[in-house]
């Protein structure tokens, strides 16, 4: 396998769509009519938000969890989120009866925690960003025997994500471009992959909060960097990219081009998706925004934006 072999990723997602479903849900792509900004853009939004666990990460966690032998079942498992993906991994474990064991960074609200720790895994803190959480959990894991499951840096659960694809082309016909919020690549390198293989006309775009933009300005070095962020309300796509990590070549091959927002786009995304009824999380509103940022773009075409999840912290919808 090479990150870039479109017709593996093309079969892994696959055998993901046909796993998944037991525990996760089939979300709506709603055409978006009522905005006098869109002139004759034919925008839908992809409602993960929706999904159970409030983000798509239920995706990847299920599809990974799923595929554990019996052995490794019983060993458990280990992971590392700022959040959603430990609510995904919690909840597809405890569906499956097994022992979960959860890193997290003093990054993650509180507000998190609680939800984690009610899915039944335990909780571990480790150092102040993602990155360093996600190597602790690494290194647990190999002293335990126990498996661990990547927020991204993991072949099922990039395929798990990247059902989403398979949703959205099925909902939407002829998609011109895609939105993808991106932080460590497992959502946007899973749909693009599935994409380029399926729709390849299809414009797969990467959407960043500009505070915190690592894979974008790895993608720009043309290898994995540590770069410094700034605080932002897009919380789930803040960390850095572990080293060697899959999703980067993967990234590299997909992505048709980027968008940074700034922090009061990102506001105003999620402010406008609230006065439609919609609770979304700051890395839903990044893929809002970079829509709305460049829709000179899209006249005459259709696209689909990714809201990707509806967990924002206290502190970030105090803001609103």
């Amino acid at each position: 396998m090479t990150a870039t072999d479109l017709s593996f990723w093309l079969a892994r997602v696959s055998e993901a769509h046909g796993r998944i479903y037991e525990l996760v849900q089939q979300t709506p792509a709603v055409l978006i009519e009522d905005d006098p900004r869109l002139g004759s853009v034919r925008p839908y939004l992809k409602l993960e938000h929706l999904q159970k666990t409030g983000s798509f990460k239920l995706r990847g966690a299920t599809n990974k969890v799923l595929s554990l032998s019996p052995e490794e079942a019983a060993n458990g498992v280990v992971t590392s989120s700022t959040g959603n993906h430990a609510l995904g991994v919690a909840t597809a474990a405890r569906h499956r009866g097994i022992d979960t064991e959860v890193f997290v960074s003093s990054q993650v609200s509180a507000k998190k925690l609680r939800l984690i720790e009610d899915c039944g895994a335990r909780i571990c803190s480790a150092g102040h960003t993602p990155l360093e959480a996600e190597l602790a959990a690494r290194v647990a894991a190999a002293a335990t025997g126990k498996t661990y499951i990547s927020p991204y840096n993991d072949p099922y659960v990039i395929a798990g994500q990247g059902t989403v694809g398979t949703e959205v082309v099925q909902q939407v016909e002829a998609i011109n471009a895609i939105y993808v919020a991106v932080g460590g690549g497992g959502l946007i390198g899973g749909i693009g992959a599935y994409m380029k293989s399926v729709s390849p006309r299809t414009e797969v775009v990467g959407c960043w909060p500009a505070n915190s933009r690592v894979m974008y300005e790895c993608l720009r070095a043309g290898k994995v960097i540590d770069f410094p962020e700034q605080p932002t309300v897009s919380e789930s796509t803040a960390g850095g990219v572990e080293p060697g990590s899959i999703t980067f070549e993967l990234c590299k091959s997909v992505i048709d081009r980027s968008v940074l927002v700034a922090e009061s786009e990102i506001l105003d995304a999620m402010r406008w998706a609230y006065q439609r009824g919609w609770m979304i999380e700051g890395a839903a509103g990044v893929a809002v925004a970079a829509f709305f940022k460049e829709i000179s773009r899209q006249q005459d075409k259709t696209a689909v934006i990714v809201s990707c999840g509806a967990n924002a912290s206290p502190e970030v919808t105090g803001r609103l």
